[in-house]
């Protein structure tokens, strides 16, 4: 009687485990099945992956050489950069997609703006939009969805385009040797950990301040700015203090060394990238999660209280590879972001669809497109890289596209990376380029209001 007591509880606790959507001895035996342990290829995976990285097990022999890294178009770059271990590649991008033009300007053999420069106001700045924002959210709950987004992490290393533009046109530029790297700018960890928990604090005081209906909007203006000055006090101590004027001087091509000047770092701006209209860009993007010819604006995201937000005209792939074909044609880099961790092989500086079989190895198919990738958020834009090459097949049609990366030149191909025209329609995502260059269809998109979409949107 106890037996069959127990054994009716056994399947009331069965049916009870399948309708509740948990796994019941049933399912985990048929589960058990489908796995043949005991077949010979199996046996043979198992052990090789049991005792070998998964990578080098997938290496595709037969695509192995089939790519070479010559391009028909192509343009002239100076030495590779080097962002080392910090999220800053939207920075470097965006410096190498102009520091060729001062170079040739002021015919020198290569040249590099001062990242760290950038950064520090770029760090500081987010500070301040984050207490902005945690002002503005005073009363709303702690798990709001904004406050916790906010507060997840206030500052960060990423950025975009419009980044760029917002510290720029407010800061200017300096040359990388007025204020060089530090350990803490090539290595960002550790003194954002330490500005993100003095961030939380401020926000957490901060907060309770501007909740408080008593206290004046100014009274709380003057604790924000107090409590930045923490903030500005880390940065120094980790990068150096920028500096607000500076005298340079500079050897050309022919080893002719300039005349020392004096400069701000807003009129260094001025004088080697004269009539430079920011204004004259605009970020194309592949996104097919969402309608093409629309113009999107994703909400706050920025790195100053008054700058502008990230916008984008989504385009499908081939109507943006003629646009990217006719920019490198006019000697014209193009800022451009992708998914750079699928199917790289970075020791030939090489992405390709075929340079790895996961499916023979697993015997299982990874079946989706772009679309589902970027709504599973399996796959989004990674890291940015300057556009700068293409190579065509016998009816101009590109079969091959050239980064110029920001990895250092041991990376890659001396610093560059390759990727197929196949790889570009996966895995490629933005790109900024001159108005001049758009078609009238796609130029008639920036007259439409932005659709907004939101700072946890997938794509971003």
């Amino acid at each position: 009687m106890r037996y069959l007591s127990f054994i009716g509880a056994l399947l009331i606790a069965s049916i009870s485990n399948a309708q509740n959507g948990s796994l019941n001895n049933a399912e985990l035996s048929l589960i058990r099945k489908s796995y043949d342990k005991n077949d010979a290829a199996t046996k043979a995976i198992t052990n090789a992956l049991t005792n070998s990285d998964i990578k080098t097990l997938v290496v595709n022999r037969e695509n192995i050489g089939k790519t070479d890294h010559l391009f028909k178009y192509r343009i002239k770059t100076g030495s590779i950069t080097d962002q080392k271990s910090s999220g800053r590649c939207w920075m470097f991008t965006s410096l190498n997609t102009f520091r060729n033009k001062v170079a040739d300007k002021l015919s020198m053999s290569t040249f590099e703006f001062s990242e760290s420069y950038l950064y520090f106001w770029d760090i500081l700045e987010k500070s301040n939009l984050f207490l902005e924002n945690v002002i503005a959210t005073a009363t709303k709950p702690w798990d709001d969805r904004y406050v916790e987004w906010y507060f997840k992490a206030p500052v960060d290393d990423g950025g975009m385009w419009s980044s760029y533009i917002n510290i720029v046109e407010k800061y200017g530029v300096v040359p990388k040797n007025v204020m060089p790297e530090s350990n803490s700018s090539s290595n960002t960890s550790q003194m954002l950990r330490m500005i993100n928990r003095k961030l939380r604090e401020q926000g957490y005081s901060l907060r309770e301040m501007a909740a408080d209906k008593k206290v004046k909007p100014e009274d709380i203006q003057k604790e924000k700015v107090k409590l930045l000055g923490d903030i500005y006090r880390i940065l120094c101590l980790n990068l150096g203090e920028p500096p607000a004027e500076f005298l340079w001087r500079y050897k050309d091509r022919n080893d002719k060394i300039s005349e020392i000047k004096s400069y701000t770092p807003t009129s260094f701006l001025n004088e080697v990238l004269p009539n430079t209209n920011y204004s004259d860009y605009v970020m194309i993007m592949n996104n097919p999660s969402r309608p093409y010819y629309q113009y999107f604006e994703v909400e706050n995201y920025r790195n100053t209280k008054e700058g502008i937000n990230w916008k984008y005209i989504n385009l499908p792939n081939d109507v943006i590879k003629q646009l990217c074909m006719a920019s490198i044609k006019a000697n014209e880099p193009l800022y451009a972001s992708c998914d750079v961790g699928q199917q790289l092989d970075s020791k030939e500086g090489l992405l390709s669809l075929d340079n790895y079989d996961y499916e023979s190895i697993y015997g299982m198919k990874f079946g989706m497109d772009k679309k589902a990738r970027i709504l599973t958020r399996e796959s989004g834009s990674s890291h940015g890289m300057a556009l700068i090459a293409f190579d065509v097949d016998q009816n101009e049609n590109p079969v091959k596209w050239q980064f110029e990366n920001s990895w250092g030149s041991s990376s890659g191909q001396n610093g560059y990376l390759t990727f197929t025209d196949g790889w570009f329609n996966e895995y490629m995502f933005r790109f900024v380029i001159q108005k001049k260059f758009l078609t009238p269809e796609v130029l008639k998109v920036l007259d439409l209001k932005p659709i907004m979409t939101p700072p946890w949107d997938p794509m971003f």
